[in-house]
């Protein structure tokens, strides 16, 4: 890690998890609510994130993603650790106003 570089916040984290989208039903993992804590320091950068479902295939590609997303935002940041999590269970009120409307919920 670039020792100069200042290290992101927690709102930056989440504006870049924006970028990441659940490929099911197409919303930001963000909006979704899917993520449940983010800490940063200058030894890591930890994302505690769920999925919409414990059958959900395509888990592998969303941490990936999350990853990715971040390690370009922040290349020269501390390393990036994703935890999927599955306490508490999501549930559709932990959705954004904007991804329940974009479902039609």
């Amino acid at each position: 890690m670039n020792t100069e570089a200042p290290l992101p916040t927690p709102e930056q984290i989440r504006s870049t998890l924006r970028s990441v989208v659940d490929p099911e039903v197409g919303i930001n993992i963000v909006d979704l609510g899917l993520i449940y804590d983010i800490r940063v320091s200058s030894e890591m950068i930890a994302v505690d994130l769920t999925m919409t479902s414990s059958a959900c295939p395509l888990s592998d590609l969303v941490l990936a993603d999350a990853g990715s997303a971040l390690a370009k935002d922040w290349p020269d940041g501390p390393p990036v650790n994703i935890a999927l999590v599955w306490n508490p269970p999501w549930e559709p009120a932990m959705m954004s106003d904007k991804a329940r409307d974009t479902l039609g919920w």
